[in-house]
């Protein structure tokens, strides 16, 4: 049942009167459709109400994929309406025009859910409503075409992409981000509903990933009531840290790189592939066989420990069998964490696995530059979210070598307080039966595996426990995998249908079967932290039926 109070108009009656939630002719149903229009309030725009002829493709978005990694939404939909909205419209700091953006779409035949779909990086943008599996490798199909509807927002805000992060000089932006945004559109998804089917939703779910994890992680802490099943994944649920470690690790490699004629570092540079793939071997042959089975896959998280010490060049020259000395040190800085000039962590450290070497890691701490102009996405897109959003007073043109780390926890202490998914009082969410399905991958070169573990044992010890809080919240965690898929991982899973029938049939996720096309043929379970995958012993090697979940082994 709806938990929010409609504040929609009277119309709503009558419009349900109109709009029977059975299929109906093209006609009628264009019609159904256009009567939305009807919906407008001084502090809600409709801005557009069309039917969808069932075979339409979704627009490409690769902007999305790059930030969330989503799966490409390329199945073809079926016949809906589609509804854009605008909430609050208003006008901001430096005269600048602000509204919550929303997009929702109806499926002719509507399965009775309703599927909230969230964003990625500084949001900005208003992505297609249709309910992608927010996995890069996922082949499961989009919530519209199983019968959702779907809405998307812009979080308050339209930008020139997901990475603009100029919004954030106004302060009810920075909120409607940070997660006002959510109830808003929530409430009037459903008052839309309401008016085309004639009912509300029975059932109102959340999957996001990245950013859209966060929010997801969000709406169960700021609006508890409001959600039945939440599937959060790769989720930069402390983002205003997460932020602070990118720019710790920009400076870190930048230290190690070699420099142009001009004196200025060479990111992409600091490590080759070479190297790269040097690391990742090395992590292999230190961690793979402790699941049972050495297959190019760490499951075995837990028992995984290294030293790239142990790659130190014996010499001062660097050779390709070795790391030279500040590459040495580099890693050591960014895989243990970002720390202030007192050695306080300012985040925490990263776990050691064989996603390393993959494009998505190098993508995100590296890049391809081979000149003194970075493109690793989080030399070009830290600047701006941690200058002007995190940063209170807001800084623009924030150079990254000038970050003072003595300073900066103070400096993004504001943002932090309304953005930050870390709360761990959910009495509200879990009484009234929502369920939270977690998932990361633990090579996310963005968001850090080791922290969502910490957060994740904080969650357990204020609820009762591991096995109390595993009643109603359950972490996945993705060997191999990066930020929201890719990798050498098996990142294509279903975790919409097992949020579904969680909720709505009781049955707990004990495993999630992966497969994926870095490992052609194989499956194996993703396990609930804290277990992990082991092999049995006997039986197909690459079939998941051959292995169980278990607890590692005491340390």
């Amino acid at each position: 049942m709806p938990r929010f109070r409609s504040t929609a108009s009277p119309l709503l009656g009558l419009l349900a009167a109109l709009c029977p939630a059975a299929a109906a002719p093209a006609g009628a149903e264009e019609r159904a459709c256009s009567t939305l229009t009807a919906l407008a309030r001084p502090d809600l725009r409709i801005l557009r109400a069309e039917p969808v002829p069932e075979g339409t493709l979704p627009a490409e978005n690769p902007g999305r994929a790059a930030l969330t990694g989503a799966a490409r939404a390329n199945a073809a939909m079926p016949a809906h309406c589609v509804v854009e909205g605008a909430i609050n419209p208003r006008t901001g700091a430096g005269g600048q025009s602000f509204a919550i953006g929303f997009e929702l779409r109806l499926p002719a035949n509507w399965n009775g859910r309703l599927l909230f779909q969230g964003g990625g990086g500084m949001d900005g943008v208003l992505n297609e409503a249709v309910g992608a599996i927010p996995v890069s490798g996922a082949t499961a199909p989009h919530a519209l075409n199983r019968g959702y509807a779907v809405v998307s927002t812009d979080s308050g805000h339209r930008g020139r992409d997901p990475s603009d992060a100029s919004f954030a000089l106004d302060q009810q932006a920075r909120l409607d981000y940070g997660y006002a945004a959510i109830g808003e559109v929530s409430r009037e998804a459903r008052a839309v509903l309401s008016a085309r089917y004639g009912r509300g939703p029975d059932r109102v779910y959340y999957m996001g990933c990245s950013n859209g994890g966060r929010t997801a992680m969000m709406a169960a802490q700021r609006f508890p009531t409001a959600f039945d099943g939440i599937v959060a994944g790769n989720p930069g649920f402390r983002l205003s840290r997460a932020a602070i470690a990118q720019a710790w690790d920009v400076t870190a490699f930048s230290r190690a790189a070699p420099r142009d004629a001009a004196g200025k570092p060479i990111l992409a540079a600091a490590l080759s592939e070479g190297d790269l793939r040097l690391l990742a071997d090395a992590v292999l042959r230190r961690c793979d066989a402790a699941d049972g089975l050495a297959d190019g896959s760490i499951d075995a998280m837990a028992a995984c420990r290294f030293d790239p010490a142990s790659l130190r060049c014996p010499g001062a020259a660097k050779e390709e069998s070795c790391l030279s000395a500040p590459q040495v040190e580099a890693l050591e800085q960014v895989f243990t964490g970002a720390r202030d000039g007192a050695g306080r962590a300012l985040y925490t450290g990263w776990p050691w696995d064989a996603g390393i070497a993959a494009p998505g890691w190098r993508a995100w701490k590296l890049g391809t530059s081979r000149t003194a102009a970075p493109n690793a996405r989080n030399a070009t897109l830290t600047p701006a979210s941690l200058g002007l959003y995190f940063m209170t007073p807001p800084v623009s043109s924030l150079d990254l070598q000038s970050v003072d780390f003595d300073r900066i926890a103070q400096q993004t202490a504001q943002t932090a307080a309304i953005n930050d998914a870390t709360g761990t009082m959910l009495s509200s969410f879990a009484s009234h039966g929502g369920r939270l399905l977690v998932y990361h991958g633990n090579s996310d070169p963005v968001f850090s595996a080791d922290d969502l573990r910490a957060y994740w044992q904080e969650l357990a010890r204020e609820n009762g426990g591991p096995d109390a809080l595993a009643v109603w919240a359950r972490l996945f965690m993705v060997p191999g995998m990066a930020h929201c898929g890719g990798g050498p991982a098996l990142d294509d899973f279903d975790p919409l249908a097992a949020i579904e029938a969680w909720v709505e049939e009781g049955r707990a996720p004990d495993r999630l079967v992966a497969k994926g096309v870095a490992f052609p043929g194989r499956s194996r379970p993703l396990c609930p932290f804290p277990l992990e995958a082991r092999y049995s012993g006997s039986g197909d090697a690459q079939n998941a039926d051959s292995f169980a979940c278990r607890a590692p082994p005491e340390r």
